[in-house]
Parts: C-alpha cells; structure tokens; sequence
C-alpha cells in the first residue's frame, strides 16, 4: 500500500472522527511514535501560534491534517489552503472553517511556485520518507521570496523508517515510508534543496523545533 493510501484506511479515519486517540506510527521493531490526535484536532494552542503569526502571504499547509491552522488562519482573514491524502482530514477541515484539497503534496497544486508561506508541521517534513526531496518540491511551490515553516525533532535525528498506523491495540494500516529529522539534518538537507541555510529562523515553544527557511 502506498503512503497515501494507509493514511486513507483505519485507524487513522476512526481516530479523525472522534477526535482522540490512542494513536501511532510503528516501526517493524516496535518502537512508537506517539501521534497527537487530540492536540490536533482542539484549537490552536500556544505553540502554534508562534507559526501563525510568522505566516505571510497565502499560505499553503501541507499534511493539514484536522486543519486547526487553516481554520486558524482563515479567522484571520488570511488566504490558506491545506492539503491533505485523507479525505476525512479535508472534510474535517472543512467542517471548521477551513479550504482544503484532497491531495499529495507531489500533485498539481494551485498556485504552484506563488504561495507566501508553505508548513510543514507535526512532523511532516517526514512525508515521503525522503526529506531532501521533499523540501526540493515545497521550493517549487513557494514564491521566490516565500517561507517554508517546518516543525523538527528536538532531538539530533535523521532516520528513515518504514511505519504502520497503529492503535496500540489490534488495529494498524499496510507500511509506508517515514523520516524523523532533527534541526542540523534539517538544514543540512536544505542546503542541496533551494533553501538559504544562512537565512534560517529557528524557535522553540512548548518543548517543540521550529525553523523557518527562505528559498536560495
């Protein structure tokens, strides 16, 4: 199953719909990833205010997810759409207030190459598995002087994993690939993808990595 797929099949929907967990991403090891459903879907709190205030322009949220950004900024009066492979995260977006897409993040999108601002938050810079590639499409998006929003891991990480969704019951979804990166990787990525290294922004709230990146 490809990614885009497992995050369309249960338990992800069932934990959408409800709104609360538990949830997670499961390597073939074991180890857990703990997936915030419930943060997710409240209101935006103090920490991501920090990325709502930074956001210029129109902004495109990619993994939207429940879409608390959107709807956030959408308040604001601020243009924003978010994308997202799961058509219960577009609907639930959309529900809120918000404008979203069904879509990957490698499609054809709108506005291609003229969006104020891209995110990357929740630990979406791990989409595809393969960072650097990532971040080389989100430069094609973005205008020339656009800004690129990201949320890393606190710790110094660069892996490359495959995950199931998991309920941390009986339920989980078919393997995809997944990343986990820290800042120096994040950066380090950056550099060979059409982002300034020397022009990033980097901020911590409630115990959470953010760095913002400027196109080369």
């Amino acid at each position: 199953m490809t990614a885009t797929a497992a995050w369309q099949a249960d338990p992800y929907t069932d934990a959408l719909r409800t709104g609360r967990g538990p949830l997670f991403l499961r390597r073939p090891d074991g180890w857990l990833l703990p997936l915030e459903v419930e943060r997710w879907c409240a209101a935006p709190d103090a920490a991501d205010l920090t990325v709502v205030e930074r956001c210029r322009g129109a902004v495109l949220d990619i993994g939207c997810g429940p879409g608390r950004l959107v709807a956030a900024l959408a308040a604001l009066g601020q243009p924003a759409l978010g994308i997202d492979v799961s058509p219960e995260a577009v609907a639930r977006t959309v529900r809120m207030g918000g404008s979203a897409l069904h879509r990957s993040v490698f499609d054809p999108l709108p506005r291609e190459g003229k969006w104020g601002t891209a995110l990357l938050i929740d630990g979406n810079i791990g989409i595809g598995g393969d960072p650097r590639a990532l971040l080389a499409r989100v430069a094609l998006l973005v205008a020339e002087d656009g800004v690129l929003l990201t949320e890393t891991s606190p710790l110094d990480v660069d892996e490359r994993v495959q995950v199931r969704v998991f309920d941390g019951g009986s339920a989980q979804g078919s393997a995809f690939p997944w990343a986990q990166v820290g800042a120096p990787a994040l950066l380090n990525y950056a550099r060979s993808a059409g982002w300034s290294e020397t022009a990033a922004d980097r901020w911590t709230a409630a115990g959470r990595t953010f760095i913002a990146l400027r196109r080369a």
